[in-house]
């Protein structure tokens, strides 16, 4: 994946730039991408009084997050599917140009609408961003050594969850919030220098059939991802669940989804291949990721207006409680290696959902008002488990299939966790809200409460109630996540033989190599996928 340099006639080989050095210059590409990605949504939240007060449109401007957010979740399948046919290093660098344009034309927008199209287009190039990076790190790295870049990729999304608001603070307050798009351009400028410079791929084999694109297939995905995430992000708060435009959005979705099911079926080479649902393996990990999504909006949601206005702390207090489990997180991800290399995959998510999934229910057991160590102890706990989950399972399904399979079954994944946390920012929105009416009303809300300065005794601790109960249901998507684990997953995730990433313009593969002692027998693609690989190979154990 990372190339060495030629050789001319006069140069030694000891004069040829280290393959490590080129793969550390790929790997600051990945993390620079990945800060594009994983800022976005924190530095531009901090701006947003300073973004209505310029542009107005008040009543719209929650447009600037989900217009984004559906743009990433809906091109993910897509810029996986393009990547495994078309490589890696297009993919990221259309991908991250499209992401700079959707920056500058942010940066120039004269009114709320443009603001809002262009934080769209924005979306789209940063689809590509969140699939191609983590597909690319786990080319760029054999098995005993992705969490070393996984953790990397991951303290990045923790520093941006601290930084992120300083940073749009700082410039919303002392410059212009225009910056806050512009700044964009030189981090990608020197991401997709490094990109273009330093990342190779493998030669690939010669197609004995012209490349055929699924642009039906990609178009159904992206309508039914559309009209499905409008009606999660807006039901309950543009317009109630029961009216004629969620009922319409929703139903909208599931015809879409048949017809794309269908024109999916017939397709050559469909966007979402039907294996990434039929394997044992991939199915698991799509549904406990899916379940991490749901989970993770208890925290990231919830947890910084229980700070306020139950805890009473400010603003900056309230998020340094949010970031501990941000904390914990990459650091338990950075040697879940060492734990997934002795008892496999499967049993470490296992242990981390757990642990999970314990650290959730103790919350509504929290005194009431509590100490704002509490939550935070809590918080650090559930971000050490979440780490020993999802980073084996991201590492252990890459690992059980080929290089052009890698891309779709990443952005599979991915795709899932993200449409768990538009449905658990929905459900729990509406039960959070169900529990304030239940107290204090008909006419409560979360956010208006949150927004208020009256924090009486009977508000506070309607707000106590109304977050227990959402991690209630957090930890009902923590047992969700245990389930499929437990009757999905195999025992031993099929784990393939791999080869050296190291100099992949020999023209010819590297020297096979064995991965971790996952399976004792690594797998072949045929075993792992008998139906695109004929029959008499051995089901999948």
């Amino acid at each position: 994946m990372v190339t060495d340099g030629s050789t001319s006639p006069g140069r030694t080989a000891q004069e040829k730039p280290p393959a490590d050095r080129r793969r550390g210059a790929v790997v600051a590409a990945l993390m620079l991408c990945m800060a594009l990605a994983a800022l976005d949504g924190t530095i531009v939240a901090t701006a947003v009084p300073q973004i209505v007060g310029d542009l107005g449109g008040l009543s719209v401007f929650s447009w600037l997050f989900s217009g984004y957010l559906l743009a990433v979740t809906v091109t993910l399948p897509v810029y996986g599917k393009l990547s495994d046919t078309f490589g890696r290093k297009p993919v990221l660098v259309a991908g991250t140009i499209l992401f700079l344009v959707g920056s500058l034309l942010c940066a120039a927008a004269w009114n709320m609408a443009a603001l809002i199209a262009f934080r769209v287009v924005q979306g789209l190039g940063g689809g590509a961003l969140q699939g191609t990076v983590q597909t690319i790190a786990a080319d760029l790295y054999p098995l005993k050594e992705r969490p070393r870049i996984q953790a990397r990729l991951s303290s990045v999304w923790a520093t941006s969850a601290v930084a992120g608001p300083a940073v749009g603070g700082l410039l919303a307050g002392y410059a212009d919030w225009r910056w806050i798009f512009l700044v964009n351009l030189p981090v990608g400028g020197l991401a997709l220098w490094l990109i273009v410079r330093h990342l190779g791929e493998p030669a690939r084999a010669p197609r004995t059939t012209p490349v055929r694109i699924d642009w039906p297939g990609a178009l159904g995905v992206f309508a039914t991802g559309a009209l499905l995430l409008t009606a999660l992000v807006q039901g309950g708060v543009a317009w109630p669940w029961l009216s004629a435009p969620s009922l319409g959005l929703l139903g909208g979705a599931a015809l879409l989804a048949t017809a794309t099911v269908a024109v999916e079926r017939r397709a050559a080479e469909p966007m979402i291949p039907g294996w990434v649902w039929r394997r044992r393996t991939i199915a698991a990990v799509n549904v406990s990721l899916g379940a991490l999504g749901l989970l993770m909006v208890a925290p990231t949601v919830f947890l910084p207006t229980y700070a306020q206005s139950v805890l009473g702390l400010g603003p900056i207090a309230a998020g340094f409680v949010l970031s501990a489990w941000t904390l914990s997180w990459p650091i338990t991800a950075a040697f879940s290696n060492r734990v997934y290399t002795r008892i496999g995959f499967r049993l470490t998510a296992v242990l981390g959902i757990s642990g999970a999934l314990v650290c959730l229910l103790a919350f509504p057991f929290l005194p009431y008002p509590g100490e704002a160590w509490q939550p935070a102890v809590l918080m650090l706990l559930l971000g050490g488990c979440l780490g020993f989950f999802q980073l084996p399972l991201v590492v252990g399904v890459q690992s059980t299939v080929p290089y052009e399979e890698r891309g779709t079954t990443t952005a599979s994944v991915l795709f899932c966790r993200q449409v768990g946390q538009s449905v658990g920012a929905a459900a729990f929105g509406a039960v959070a809200n169900g529990v304030l009416a239940a107290r204090l009303g008909a006419g409560a809300d979360l956010d208006a409460l949150a927004r208020s300065l009256d924090t009486t005794d009977a508000i506070r601790r309607a707000v106590d109630a109304a977050v227990d109960w959402v991690y209630f249901g957090a930890a009902g998507a923590a047992a969700l996540a245990l389930l499929a684990l437990l009757t999905l997953a195999p025992r031993r995730f099929p784990v393939l033989q791999e080869t050296a990433p190291e100099d992949p313009e020999r023209g010819e593969d590297p020297e096979p190599r064995r991965t971790a002692a996952e399976d004792p027998k690594p797998r072949t693609a045929a075993a792992e996928n008998p139906e695109r690989h004929g029959p008499g190979t051995p089901p999948e154990r």
